[in-house]
């Protein structure tokens, strides 16, 4: 079960629950200072020249903010933002009829930008620099192009994997910002303010026992304090105190370190069936049952951002925390003595 919850926490993040949490204003957004204090002040150079945003790309692991940010962006400026992600953008004409719509200042964000398809940057690279689209129509003898005058826009661009984004379109960005993990007291500060906007009383140890736990990511605590508020509506008293928190927690086997029974599977894996690596990521995939995808975008970033695994050249390689986790003493001459 708490595989499944985690996978869908960073999978899912538009349901009506989490649009109704997103902060509308700079000032109610929890963390990321640098980046946010950097977007205030182009937001603010922007206004008092009457001009438009520059175009802006967010990166960073998914459930941090980024559609949150774009929003905000949106807000602050006073434009209307038209959304899309990058695999629905398949030919020339969709991206032709969201530009075509928008008025000058207003903002085109595309999620997933890296997933872009190469003829489809190809259309966007004038239309990001001159605003103009250059548009191909039927083919051979026959083939006409079609020259549209766009109104200044923004391009927002959001993607989990900036390295796979072409360097010619990454150089047309004007700013590029990388969202990071976020701090327990962070993450406090975000369930505390939830918790208050669908009605559910929580104290201090309430907020840090699902912070702790929710991988350093926004979109993971709001869906634990969904949980652990239904939790709290049967078991208690609407109110979420850090007992009723890690009971409700323990129900979806997600320990004190955040680590769900996939994770700990990873690790027994490692420590006990490779004695503490190094393993390939296929092998290591085929002994726990797991996709190779699912392990290395989902549970391994938190895994070596927590100082259990390490990615080697040879492999995936258990560190001391592993086997301190597992109660396991490593063997001489083990890998896990290596770190």
């Amino acid at each position: 079960m708490s595989q499944n919850f985690i996978q869908s926490a960073i999978d899912a993040p538009k349901n009506d629950f989490d649009l109704s949490l997103r902060p509308p204003h700079f000032s109610e957004f929890q963390g990321q200072a640098r980046v946010r204090e950097r977007l205030e002040l182009m937001v603010q150079a922007a206004t008092q020249r009457g001009d438009v945003l520059e175009h802006t790309l967010l990166s960073g692991p998914p459930g941090l903010g980024k559609t949150t940010l774009a929003f905000i962006l949106a807000n602050a400026m006073g434009v209307n933002i038209k959304t899309t992600s990058g695999p629905m953008i398949e030919r020339a004409g969709d991206l032709a009829g969201l530009l075509t719509t928008l008025e000058r200042g207003d903002i085109l964000f595309i999620d997933e930008i890296h997933r872009l398809q190469p003829t489809i940057e190809e259309y966007l690279y004038p239309a990001m620099e001159d605003f103009r689209l250059d548009i191909i129509i039927d083919q051979g003898p026959n083939a006409r192009s079609i020259r549209l005058n766009l109104p200044k826009f923004t391009l927002l661009g959001a993607t989990t994997r900036a390295g796979m984004i072409s360097a010619p379109l990454r150089s047309r960005f004007g700013m590029t910002n990388r969202l990071d993990y976020y701090t327990v007291p962070e993450l406090c500060a975000i369930i505390d303010r939830s918790a208050s906007l669908i009605g559910v009383g929580i104290d201090h140890e309430g907020c840090d026992a699902i912070a702790s736990r929710s991988r350093g990511t926004p979109r993971i605590a709001n869906n634990l304090l969904r949980w652990v508020r239904d939790y709290a509506q049967v078991k208690a008293d609407r109110h979420i105190s850090k007992p009723i928190a890690e009971k409700a927690l323990e129900m979806l086997e997600i320990d004190s370190d955040g680590l769900d029974e996939m994770d700990k599977r990873i690790l027994e894996a490692l420590v006990i069936r490779f004695q503490g690596g190094p393993v390939g990521l296929n092998s290591l995939a085929v002994s726990i049952g797991e996709d190779v995808g699912t392990i290395e975008e989902v549970h391994e970033p938190f895994l070596i951002q927590k100082g259990f695994v390490k990615r080697t050249a040879q492999g995936r390689t258990a560190l001391p925390l592993a086997f301190q986790k597992l109660g396991i003493k490593p063997a001489s001459g083990s890998q896990g003595e290596l770190f």
